[in-house]
């Protein structure tokens, strides 16, 4: 899994930036509000990513805090919201802004991103409500995986390629306590 991408920022799109790394250049879709703190060409950047394995490509995401990233496999989890979507989701503000409007169920500030309708707005705020709306340490609203070792062994699948509906369903009936056991029984199930 890449996790991390540093280097010189070679090219820089309203979608995309290009970062060369030892002597490659790694293709990264950004959301605008990525793209707001990606410097300008010439100079370094480092981004925090995600890939998605598919049939037919290695995509690759790049974002500016793990907050984002983190909220980015959050709204993919969601039924009916791609990758695109989920960039779509996090130009429509910064992540803190974007979770509060999901832990407080506003759907019109959801709505106000280009290509999000009042169906998908309210599928994110049903299904992501609990997940986001506790509040933190210094007030802000924070994703909460926590311990749950469900949650953990999903993470970990969408790691090694799986779609998250994917994950959710090998995880459905597996046994286990621990992420590591539910993994392997996950695994395990995949093979069948």
């Amino acid at each position: 899994m890449i996790a991390l991408v540093t280097g010189e920022v070679a090219v820089r799109r309203a979608d995309h930036v290009v970062v060369a790394c030892g002597g490659v250049g790694y293709r990264l879709g950004v959301s605008a509000e990525t793209l707001r703190h990606v410097p300008r060409v010439g100079e370094p950047a480092s981004l925090h990513t995600h890939l998605i394995v598919r049939d037919d490509a290695l995509l690759l995401y790049g974002f500016a805090t793990e907050e984002e990233r983190d909220l980015f496999l959050l709204l993919i989890g969601v039924q009916s919201v791609g990758p695109k979507m989920a960039l779509a989701v996090l130009s429509g503000g910064p992540p803190r802004e974007l979770l509060g409007a999901v832990a407080a169920g506003d759907t019109a500030r959801l709505q106000a991103v280009p290509g999000i309708g009042k169906r998908t707005a309210e599928r994110i705020v049903v299904e992501l409500r609990e997940k986001v709306g506790v509040p933190g340490i210094d007030d802000a609203i924070v994703i909460t995986r926590g311990e749950d070792p469900h949650m953990l062994a999903r993470d970990g699948l969408v790691g090694l390629g799986f779609s998250p509906q994917e994950a959710d369903g090998l995880l459905r009936d597996a046994p286990g306590e621990t992420p590591e056991d539910l993994i392997a029984a996950a695994l395990r199930e995949a093979r069948r």
